[in-house]
């Protein structure tokens, strides 16, 4: 029943590397069951942000071997190197995977403090595993309580009720650059979550004009909509390029969708106006190749460190409350688990007990012909009341223990000394 962790973030991983290994709805499903179908795993779910990819699972047997051909697994699925990606994973396995989890899901492990996509973010990852059946009683637990820890981080602390997004960190930026946005024309490449929430920030800041891009007409209409904006179409670069001040993109795409000589040939257009290029998507929607270019300013989502610094000072206060939240949740967990624990190897110390039972007592009973049927029942019910005594009542005592987690390895000590290995069955 333990729980493994494999996994990279942006204190690991630079965007060059987080791209490689990042993951798409449908590459996440397709992950996790290849993971449960090679035997690598019993439960799994993928979660993969623009800021971290992550697996959790359930091994079925030595979580050290687990870690390893998890690891290996990352390297095959995206063709990455091992010597390249290895040394950017973390290994968590057990409590500190349910910490860091914990930890993730109440803005606590975001590149922005107390960041608001990424609860939903974990909620999308788990429906997603568990519609696929690749979760179990373990990780449905587990991510039913980070859930749960994410929700009261956000209605009990600061950091959920002043959060902040990529969207509105890059925003922020813009708005440094420029002033006032009121007289600036802004293009949105995208019609995802992120490129909503850009819309949205740039509405509230007053921007002058509002160009959405998308490769769905349609839903490049309904965000434009929305933000009293004008959808421009997919295929129509040169145009599009041409007016705006400020381009945020966030498009799920294999590869750049601006590259440098499209941009290159925009700013001739443009009689070289300055462009702020504002790439949030992981893996990158822009050729780097394109911050070469004059008058052309390039930021990725690495890029927005100093805001983040900034972010992360106005709400340190909040974060031992905050850790206190995931502490207490943590110990809730660890406690359901052991309890579970608690279970499997009492019923499997019954089983061996009872079944020695049977074979001691009919080997004894039919050595001593002389007692009557009701004097052997007598023994038989003798032996099952020191069964009962022996389970039942430490039992009991187990689970009116705070420290269950302690005491559980002491049974499991004693489950090695009573129970055969698979090699003494």
């Amino acid at each position: 029943m333990e729980i493994v962790l494999v996994g990279l973030n942006h204190r690991t991983a630079p965007v060059a590397v987080r791209e490689r290994v990042s993951f798409t709805v449908d590459q996440a499903r397709r992950a996790a069951e290849e993971l449960r179908t090679q035997g690598i795993l019993e439960e799994a779910l993928v979660l993969s942000t623009c800021n971290r990819s992550e697996v959790y699972g359930v091994p079925p047997e030595s979580v050290r071997e687990a870690r390893a051909a998890v690891s290996a697994f990352l390297s095959g699925f995206h063709s990455v190197e091992a010597d390249e990606l290895h040394p950017s994973l973390y290994h968590h396995q057990d409590h500190a995977a349910v910490r860091h989890l914990f930890g993730v899901a109440a803005g606590l492990d975001s590149m922005l403090l107390g960041e608001s996509e990424i609860l939903g973010q974990v909620r999308e990852a788990y429906r997603a595993a568990q519609q696929l059946g690749a979760t179990g009683p373990v990780l449905n637990r587990l991510f039913q309580s980070a859930l749960e820890v994410g929700k009261r981080v956000r209605a009990e602390t600061e950091l959920g009720s002043r959060p902040m997004s990529v969207a509105s960190a890059g925003i922020k930026l813009a708005g440094r650059i420029f002033g006032k946005l009121h007289d600036r024309t802004a293009l949105v490449l995208g019609a995802g979550a992120v490129s909503e929430q850009v819309a949205a920030q740039l509405r509230d800041r007053g921007i002058g004009r509002l160009l959405v891009m998308n490769r769905s007409r349609e839903r490049a209409e309904a965000i434009a909509g929305r933000f009293d904006g004008t959808a421009v179409a997919w295929a129509d670069w040169a145009a599009a390029l041409r007016a705006p001040d400020i381009v945020v993109s966030s498009v799920s795409a294999d590869d750049p969708v601006l590259q440098q000589a499209a941009v290159a040939e925009a700013m001739a257009a443009r009689g070289n106006r300055a462009l702020l290029l504002m790439d949030l998507g992981v893996p990158r929607n822009v050729d780097p190749a394109v911050a070469d270019l004059y008058n052309v300013y390039l930021y990725n989502i690495d890029d927005l460190a100093e805001i983040v610094e900034q972010n992360r000072r106005a709400r340190e206060s909040e974060i031992p409350r905050a850790q206190d939240i995931v502490e207490e949740h943590v110990g809730k967990f660890l406690s359901w688990q052991a309890s579970v624990e608690l279970v499997g190897v009492l019923e499997a110390l019954r089983a061996r007990l009872e079944g020695e039972r049977r074979a001691h007592l009919d080997a004894c009973l039919g050595r001593v012909g002389h007692l009557s049927t009701s004097d052997k029942q007598r023994i038989e019910a003798f032996v099952d009341e020191l069964l009962e005594k022996l389970l039942m009542q430490p039992a009991e005592r187990l689970r009116g223990e705070r420290d269950l987690r302690r005491k559980i390895q002491s049974l499991e000590a004693l489950r090695d000394l009573f129970l055969p290995g698979p090699s003494e069955r």
